[in-house]
């Protein structure tokens, strides 16, 4: 994808390739203004969408800066906790253990040896069970929507929960490991319905809300919520 950083008056923003026919403004999970516009890109009419959003994107970046007050910092030290479908489970740094990371009866179990391993330790069983999980409840989904990916996949994603790729590919970020599976559920549909619809127009809401009528709930969830999902 070709990025570009650039500015507009007070508006710094990173412009973005997009595969669509409209331009659109969101702030990343970071802060940043992303702007997705076809290319070529037509700078004026970027700009003057900028301007017609400023008040937007600067309660935008208010709210960003409300929510990540709270970001947690996570130490790799007994008691810690660490988030999995949505609970969160206390860190116990143990000796003679077999496997470098396990949960097991309520904590996680990490070997002393692996410590300064650990956070790629975490990122590993995310991954892995995040696939299993994915693969038990995408085909509910699939069914109710009635849209079907050509694949999915669990990686880094930086700033995005999930992306729905022109060629029917889902990828979906290890972190939603961490999310209750209701929130998770709502990742899946709405890269579903970008299957249909790669925009987030009215009847794309439409489609998400026919599968997920409470669909508003989950999204403020991770609106909210978010930006605790780390390591």
């Amino acid at each position: 994808m070709t990025v570009q950083q650039c500015s507009y008056r007070d508006i710094d923003y990173f412009l973005k390739k997009s595969d669509r026919r409209t331009t659109s403004i969101y702030i990343e999970r970071d802060g940043r203004v992303s702007v997705l516009a076809p290319e070529p890109f037509d700078r004026a009419r970027i700009e003057a969408l900028i301007e017609k959003k400023r008040s937007w994107i600067y309660r935008s970046l208010a709210e960003w800066e409300d929510l990540n007050r709270t970001r947690v910092q996570r130490e790799y030290v007994n008691g810690e906790s660490f988030l999995y479908l949505g609970r969160n489970y206390r860190l116990q740094i143990v000796s003679g253990q077999n496997v470098p990371l396990l949960l097991k009866n309520g904590q996680f179990l990490l070997e002393q040896s692996a410590v300064d391993n650990a956070p790629g330790l975490f990122r590993d069983f995310y991954k892995l069970k995040l696939i299993k999980r994915i693969a038990e409840k995408l085909p509910e989904h699939v069914a109710r929507i009635g849209l079907e990916p050509k694949q999915y996949k669990v990686q880094e994603l930086k700033n995005r929960w999930g992306s729905c790729s022109a060629s029917g590919v889902i990828n979906v970020h290890w972190k939603c490991a961490m999310l209750p599976l209701s929130v998770l559920d709502y990742v899946l549909v709405h890269e579903l319905a970008h299957l249909e619809d790669s925009t987030h127009s009215p009847a794309f809401w439409r489609l998400v809300e026919r599968v997920l009528p409470d669909y508003e709930e989950q999204k403020n969830w991770l609106r909210i919520n978010g930006a605790g999902m780390t390591l």
